[in-house]
């Protein structure tokens, strides 16, 4: 029994203690509001630029490349919202990186999934793990057409995917092809366009 460690008295843990940090500033007067429009778009202009830089260089990145790309931010911001922004960028381009993969991942199983339908006879049974074939040769015909597009789109994407290629958009691509459907989001163009510079502002 001499092997066992003593147990300590029990005690009790200091509750959490720290700040509270809101994301919302109030009571701004007019002059406020355009000093920190004009500071976002500065520096939603600075990501942008660092974005595309993040993006150039694709899979040939490294810690010096980062710190290359921070001390250029810091030239025209501060050394605060380089790393601040660095950061973004590289969690930006990082998550791209994922839902590409997670895209090819997906086509991979369409295209597998419709070739082994269209392996099969028209109109067979399909089993309880397994489809069948497809219901009749009009179905076929038009899944063996978009066998053929799925294809093209998946060894595009693995070309992108082998560069280090990635497609990002600062402000969001569902937000850019609002711009095209104004009226089924209805939305006017002023609007929209308030929107488009919120959302590429870094603040």
């Amino acid at each position: 029994m001499g092997g066992l460690r003593e147990l300590a008295a029990p005690f009790v843990a200091l509750g959490p203690s720290g700040v509270s940090v809101r994301d919302r500033l109030r009571h701004l007067t007019a002059e406020d509001e355009r000093v920190l429009r004009l500071v976002g778009d500065h520096l939603g202009s600075v990501a942008s630029r660092d974005l595309k830089a993040r993006c150039a260089v694709g899979l040939d990145h490294d810690a010096e490349g980062w710190a290359g790309r921070k001390r250029a931010v810091t030239g025209v911001s501060s050394s605060r919202w380089a790393g601040s922004i660095t950061k973004a960028t590289h969690d930006q381009w990082a998550l791209a990186r994922r839902s590409q993969l997670a895209h090819i991942k997906s086509l991979e199983a369409g295209v597998r999934m419709i070739a082994h339908r269209l392996s099969l006879p028209v109109g067979e049974k399909g089993g309880k793990h397994a489809p069948g074939g497809y219901a009749s040769r009009r179905e076929w015909h038009a899944k063996s057409r978009r066998l053929h597009v799925l294809t093209d789109r998946l060894q595009a994407l693995r070309a992108d995917w082998e560069a280090g290629r990635v497609h990002v958009v600062r402000g969001g691509k569902r937000l850019l092809t609002t711009r095209h459907h104004l009226e089924a989001a209805q939305l006017t163009e002023e609007q929209w366009r308030t929107r488009w510079q919120a959302e590429r502002r870094f603040l």
